[in-house]
């Protein structure tokens, strides 16, 4: 189905309103979300993404809205899987807390704007050469393989080619000016690690773009449906990662989940390529008559395997004492980091949340206490974060974390 020119541009201007709207009224002062403002936001964006895909249904039809919402829902879950990846690297640059706004949103733009690249040349890649879904389905096939391979999200940090690079030959300093990209030091103007931290995403964005742009085009060759169920599940993804920022760490198998729906979108590429197969060495240059996946089967297959993977995660112990562990870690880091952030009252509610870590992995027993203490580094980190909170308060009461002494055989 042809989508008129006019459409096309009515939603380029209202895709690119939000984003205007979110920079002005959001990003533009820095600060640090509230739960309430994320999770009305988060639930506006996703109403918003909703209400388009019934739009799509009713003018474009039930083939063409099945479409949008198995990419939307796709994308959307690849987007969650990226915020681990920006949640390391936005923490090996101890980016401040009230200016982590700025950094998602510039990642969102720059990721919209080099997938929309992508999927211009990915939609006249597979207008002129049919091989292409062969490639599209061994890409994600392999990509579904690496996101099985253990800490595959740990391997992404800040320390990229480009960054040393820049470091190396580009004056720069460690210290923050705000939100400033560049900033005067000892007379000279020199980077911030706000312009490098946003070097990084965009770089991780580029390589996000080549997993998830085969495995739309996988559901739908629609380069309109392809656009926005791209588009519509970036937008809010800033105010979804302070809104599960908690909790990103309790999805233990979304990996696995997103590897299933990655191999299933890659094996119903390569049927389709076989359908449409010209390539001389396979079947003589014929199409091969395979039985093709249905849309609906898709959406089904791919909204069965996220509910089972998410609940299976939250009802996990493992997954509880894995995110209060991380949570842990990360709450101590970004206490002890002076430059974290300038507002007290909030170094004090995050020296909280680590005490309510802590609070989490003693109810969950002597097992995941000994696991905690089995790592000396993270046990030496939040000494020196307790430690820290009372020389800063003059106060030496706080129970030392993850010390208490062990219970008796029968406790549990």
């Amino acid at each position: 189905m042809g989508v008129p020119v006019w459409v096309w541009a009515a939603t380029l201007a209202f895709i690119a309103g939000l984003l205007v709207y979110d920079l002005l009224f959001h990003v533009r002062k820095a600060h640090v979300p509230t739960l309430r403002e994320s999770s009305i936001w988060s639930a506006l964006y996703i109403g918003i993404a909703v209400l388009f895909g019934v739009g799509v249904l009713v003018f474009g039809g039930a083939d063409m809205g099945s479409e949008y919402f198995a990419g939307y829902v796709t994308e959307k879950a690849l987007s969650v899987d990226n915020l681990f990846v920006f949640l390391i690297i936005m923490t090996s640059f101890r980016v401040p807390r009230e200016d982590q706004q700025k950094v998602l949103l510039f990642g969102i733009v720059f990721s919209l704007v080099a997938r929309t690249g992508f999927i211009f040349l990915g939609a006249a890649l597979i207008n002129t050469f049919a091989w292409v879904f062969y490639v599209f389905g061994l890409i994600l096939l392999m990509t579904a393989g690496n996101l099985l391979k253990p800490g595959h999200d740990e391997e992404t940090t800040g320390d990229t080619l480009v960054i040393r690079i820049a470091r190396r030959v580009l004056p720069t300093t460690e210290h923050y000016d705000g939100d400033k990209l560049f900033t005067v030091q000892d007379g000279r103007r020199v980077l911030t690690p706000m312009l490098l931290v946003m070097v990084a995403i965009g770089g991780t964005d580029i390589l996000f773009a080549l997993d998830s742009i085969p495995a739309i085009f996988g559901l739908t060759q629609n380069v309109y449906v392809v656009f926005t169920a791209t588009a519509f599940s970036l937008l809010g993804l800033r105010q979804l990662f302070f809104l599960i920022d908690d909790l990103l760490d309790r999805l233990i198998y979304l990996s696995y989940g997103l590897a299933a729906i990655l191999a299933f979108i890659g094996v119903k590429l390569i049927l389709h390529a076989l359908h449409e197969n010209n390539l001389p060495f396979v079947n003589g240059g014929d199409p091969v008559e395979v039985v093709e996946i249905s849309t609906g089967l898709s959406l089904g297959v791919i909204l069965g395997v996220l509910v089972v993977t998410v609940v299976a995660s939250l009802l996990s112990p493992a997954g509880k004492a894995q995110t209060a562990i991380a949570n842990a870690r990360r709450h101590a880091t970004s206490y002890l980091d002076m430059e974290y952030t300038h507002d007290q009252s909030e170094r004090e509610r995050v020296f909280q949340l680590l005490l309510a870590e802590r609070d989490t992995i003693v109810a969950l027993g002597p097992k995941y206490r000994k696991k905690v203490r089995d790592e000396p580094e993270l046990m030496a980190l939040l000494t020196r974060a307790r430690e820290s909170h009372e020389q800063a308060h003059g106060e030496h009461h706080v129970e030392p974390l993850l010390t208490r002494p062990e219970p008796g055989p029968d406790s549990r």
